[in-house]
């Protein structure tokens, strides 16, 4: 009797949860039971579980090394990246690594030298999973924010894409779209994809240096300053079309296509202080269990959800075998403040076996019947 008190103490919902339990055991007049709800794994810092990749090959800089100058003073030029020397090298790996003691380490591209043809790079960020941003993308650039950007995202394991965001000093020049804040949009254009001059001018190189994509400005567009009315949110990411889908990825790629200048045209007589440096890249968010699962862990170095309600699957997206009576279901927000699980049901085998009896009897029927 303790046992199943300490069983039910253990699984009652959190009033002030977000979906984060997925059943409690009840008791009724057939007896004790499962009851089922919608649910969620909890948030985390998802560049934990990130794969990295940069191209093109050899735009990481080290190889040959290479000296860099400042955009404060272009006649410093005592910074050098040499990927034979640990204490030179820039690598990949350490956008995503933790800051010790405050000192800043980071990935770096190779100098302008070849200017005019453009130095471009693109940074692809796999999960080879499903996740759902619950915070902003925050990218964290050293010695200058690039001029222009843009922000891809991937639903499909990075087979095909689609552009997020854009970001430039000037947006008419540099994709001929208007300057757009996300805070400024309304409700039915939440998803909209927009250029921002926010991130792209010059303001110092040690001032300014995160680009962000603004998922809480978006949020909060329906849950309000703060995301106090979460209800909402939820309500309305049911309803709108694409909306929920537009959180969602298994890959971002930023695709950078100018680097930052010092607040001026491009110097050809010191071409070394145009490159490109990222010390940090944060997201936040949670997999996508489809409402199905409120953990998610890691096996076999991919995250993967602990499904609940009978479901199966990376992202909990098919019923278990035997518990296919009704076809699989996404769970839903609604109603608050349980949701609908949308639970896969069992069928015996029993139940399988007395609907192909009938098949089989027919179709021996069949085969003796002649015409007289």
């Amino acid at each position: 009797m303790l046992g199943l008190l300490a069983l039910l103490l253990h699984c009652l919902p959190l009033a002030a949860g977000d979906y984060d339990i997925c059943k409690s055991w009840v008791t009724s007049d057939e007896g004790p039971t499962w009851e089922f709800y919608a649910c969620q794994p909890k948030a985390m810092r998802l560049k934990d579980y990130v794969k990295v990749k940069v191209e093109p090959k050899g735009i990481t800089c080290g190889d040959p090394p290479e000296r860099f100058c400042s955009h404060e003073n272009p006649y410093l030029c005592s910074n050098e990246c040499d990927a034979s020397n640990p204490d030179l090298a820039h690598p990949p790996r350490l956008m995503l690594d933790r800051e010790d003691e405050g000192l800043a380490t980071y990935w770096q591209s190779v100098t302008w030298s070849r200017y005019p043809s453009p130095l471009e790079a693109n940074i692809t960020l796999s999960w080879n999973k499903s996740v759902e941003l619950t915070d902003d993308v925050v990218v964290t650039f050293e010695y200058g924010r690039p001029t222009a950007m843009v922000l891809d995202k991937s639903l499909d394991h990075g087979r095909t894409w689609q552009p997020w965001q854009f970001y430039a000093e000037d947006c008419a020049e540099a994709f001929g779209m208007p300057a757009r804040r996300a805070r400024d949009l309304a409700a039915a254009g939440a998803h909209r994809v927009l250029c921002t001059e926010e991130y792209s001018r010059w303001a110092g190189a040690r001032k300014e240096k995160h680009v962000r994509f603004e998922v809480r400005e978006r949020f909060a567009i329906f849950a309000g300053p703060g995301l106090r009315h979460m209800d909402q949110l939820y309500a309305r990411l049911e309803s709108a079309k694409g909306l929920r889908d537009f959180f969602t990825l298994t890959d971002l790629r930023l695709r950078l296509l100018r680097p930052a200048l010092g607040g001026t045209y491009v110097q050809r007589e010191n071409l070394y202080k145009y490159f490109y440096a990222i010390s940090n890249v944060e997201v936040t968010g949670r997999c996508k269990c489809n409402l199905h699962a409120n953990l998610c862990s890691v096996r076999e170095g991919s995250l993967q959800c602990e499904c609940e309600h009978n479901t199966t699957g990376p992202d909990c997206g098919r019923c278990r075998k035997n518990f296919r009576t009704r076809s699989w279901r996404p769970g839903s927000y609604l109603p608050p403040p349980h949701g609908s699980p949308n639970a896969c049901t069992y069928r015996p085998a029993a139940t399988a076996s007395a609907t192909a009896t009938p098949t089989a009897a027919a179709t021996s029927t069949s085969s003796t019947w002649s015409p007289v």
